[in-house]
């Protein structure tokens, strides 16, 4: 077993042949697993179609400030670093899915990349066994193929934690600065990206430098360049969009935070058990098939003998891991995808398990992680060929489309059975936008303004396409629309909702 002081990171002494072969067998790799059925299935409700529309919101309007679904619907919930990245795929590749997901591809891939360079500090022999683990592990390789914050979040994140990484265990000063800085910069980019959570992994930092170094060798790894630098990155659109929107500042603290962390009302796994029932699975299956050579290696992760020691980089990755992940356990808003950015530590801890026993000149080995990536490529094809999810906007605006061929409508405007935004968001199927070419909008039928909203969005289509929840009957509109005279003409049934034609 390892002693402490082969867990002191050390830097190669001519490490660019190795580095430059790792990284070119990296990227082929990172490639093929990120880059593999991008294109092939349709974007799926919510959260894929939401993110989309609203980057293609920002296209058509020119408004890259304020994030929206529609021309009537402003929304904030999330910073806007995941719609321009998507806005500016489809600027240069066009309007399609594909241009959608590269971004993604391209995350994975560079995530990979600094994987290899936290791998060049932590495991100086064997620089390239970090980005390996990661880039097969199973849920940062499908995970690439899904729409979220996540990934990028996983991204600036990993950026920033390279960046203390090296600033941490580089003894050359003026080269520690630079990784101080790049630290900040990804705690900025973090922060632009998803807000407060992108800051967790500051849970680590903070404590193993206030022990190894004493408090004031924290003020190192915070110089005033460092805070300026996030300052300006991090948090200049939230200024700006909160003088410019009224009650903006309420809504971030109590509805994206307050709510989020300590109330259910985001209806997303809350309770004691929630984050068992979430969490647990996607750690265990997305890290396979690494888990099966480390299990026993974990023990000494809690080893009181070790952490009475002297502090140590792996001692600081199980911070990185474990910290965070505590904090994920105790909100009350709990997704799936939320613990994807844990993945980059939990890949260095199990590299650093690994070390000895993964020989790539073995042909056994090489064989098995061959196996293992055409099951990867598998599960990708299966998802993107043969499974035909209800959930898939591209196959509902071929249904749609198929049953409207002959009629003419400037836009498509969904009615919900419900009082809340917040639903709105979850069940309208955003993402027929792209495919349809036309406006998207959601009603809350039962909202103390539903009437009104409706007329607008009608008002601004001139002519649309409704689709009412079957809940609500085919004779929904007609209290509605009294208040906004228009001819409706009923199109029959699609998926039990009631289509019309309606214009004024």
């Amino acid at each position: 077993m390892p002693n402490d002081a082969m867990m002191e990171p050390r830097l190669p002494r001519n490490p660019a042949p190795a580095m430059r072969w790792s990284m070119i067998a990296l990227t082929c790799l990172a490639l093929l697993l990120g880059f593999a059925f991008q294109g092939t299935r349709g974007l799926w409700s919510p959260d894929e179609g939401r993110y989309t529309v609203a980057a293609l919101q920002m296209l058509d309007t020119g408004n890259y400030l304020a994030p929206a679904y529609s021309p009537d619907e402003i929304n904030f919930s999330k910073p806007p670093t995941t719609y321009w990245v998507i806005a500016a795929s489809m600027k240069v590749f066009g309007r399609n899915t594909w241009a959608v997901r590269v971004p993604y591809a391209l995350a994975f891939l560079c995530t990979v990349w600094l994987m290899l360079a936290a791998g060049r500090v932590l495991i100086s022999e064997k620089p390239w066994l970090p980005g390996l683990v990661y880039a097969c592990a199973a849920a940062p390789s499908l995970m690439s193929n899904i729409v979220s914050t996540d990934a990028f979040l996983t991204l600036c994140e990993t950026l920033a934690m390279v960046g203390f990484l090296h600033a941490a265990f580089d003894e050359n000063e003026r080269g520690r600065k630079r990784y101080v800085l790049l630290m900040w910069l990804g705690w900025g980019l973090a922060f632009l990206t998803k807000g407060p959570p992108g800051l967790l992994p500051l849970l680590a930092v903070i404590p193993f430098i206030a022990r190894r170094d004493g408090w004031r060798g924290l003020g190192r790894f915070f110089p005033l360049a460092g805070i300026v630098l996030f300052l300006v990155i991090g948090l200049s659109w939230y200024v700006v969009v909160v003088v410019r929107h009224a009650g903006l500042l309420d809504y971030f603290l109590r509805q994206e935070v307050y709510n989020r962390v300590f109330t259910a009302a985001h209806r997303r796994n809350a309770g004691w058990f929630g984050w068992i029932k979430v969490y647990v699975p996607v750690l265990v299956l997305g890290m396979l098939p690494w888990w099966p050579a480390t299990i026993r290696e974990a023990r000494r992760w809690f080893s009181a003998k070790r952490w009475s020691g002297k502090p140590t980089a792996e001692m600081f990755v199980v911070l990185w891991f474990f910290l965070p992940f505590l904090v994920f356990c105790l909100v009350q808003s709990r997704l799936p995808l939320y613990v994807l950015p844990l993945f980059a530590p939990l890949a260095l801890l199990l590299a650093l398990a690994l070390r000895d026993r993964i020989d790539l000149r073995q042909t056994r080995q090489k064989l098995l992680l061959g196996a293992w990536i055409v099951v990867l490529l598998a599960v990708k094809a299966t998802v993107a060929y043969g499974w035909h999810s209800s959930l898939d906007n591209r196959k509902a605006a071929q249904e749609l489309s198929a049953m409207t061929a002959t009629s003419h409508y400037n836009a498509v405007i969904v009615v919900e059975n419900t009082t809340l935004g917040y639903d709105i968001e979850e069940q309208t199927p955003w993402g027929l936008r792209l495919y349809m070419e036309k406006p998207v909008y959601g009603i809350a039928y039962h909202a103390p303004d539903g009437a009104q909203t409706l007329c607008h969005a009608l008002h601004n289509a001139g002519k649309a396409l409704v689709v009412i929840n079957p809940d609500l009957g085919p004779g929904a509109l007609g209290p509605v629309l009294a208040q906004c005279p228009a001819h409706v003409t009923p199109l029959g049934t699609w998926r039990r909702n009631a289509l019309a034609l309606v214009e004024l």
